[in-house]
């Protein structure tokens, strides 16, 4: 009978020791914040696994046509159908933002651009409209 109890006074305090233990651990866990998050890209889905937004670093090369692009940093965001609605890129060459019309257009957009010295603001309906303006 002695020994009965003992061994359930023993089982107890380890119990309150596994307990406080376990505490201890979440709160540290909890507290513990990665100052950096270091990728070579990063993607955000959404539910259905259709990535919604993008940001990569796109190597330097050369297009099709022979021309040269350089280094480039862009942040896609996405819409649900998979057209990247908004572009932002930064290279040492220029930077822009794009703003494309819904899933539905084809030709609606906004593109503003600072390249080399000069700037730019480039405007497109639908309806084949264009206005560029330039100071």
């Amino acid at each position: 009978m002695k020994t009965q109890r003992i061994l359930i006074i023993l089982t107890l305090i380890n119990l309150v020791v596994l307990v406080l233990s376990l505490a201890e651990r979440r709160t540290v866990a909890a507290e513990t914040v990665s100052p950096v998050l270091r990728a070579r890209a990063l993607e955000i889905v959404d539910e259905q696994g259709r990535v919604r937004a993008s940001l990569t670093v796109l190597p330097a090369g050369t297009s099709e046509h022979g021309d040269r692009y350089p280094e480039t940093v862009l942040l896609r965001l996405i819409t649900e159908r998979g057209r990247p609605s908004v572009k932002i890129s930064a290279s040492e060459e220029a930077a822009g933002v794009s703003l494309a019309g819904p899933s539905s257009t084809k030709d609606t957009y906004v593109i503003v651009e600072a390249k080399g010295r000069a700037s730019s603001l480039k405007l497109r309906n639908e309806d084949g409209r264009e206005q560029v303006v330039k100071p």
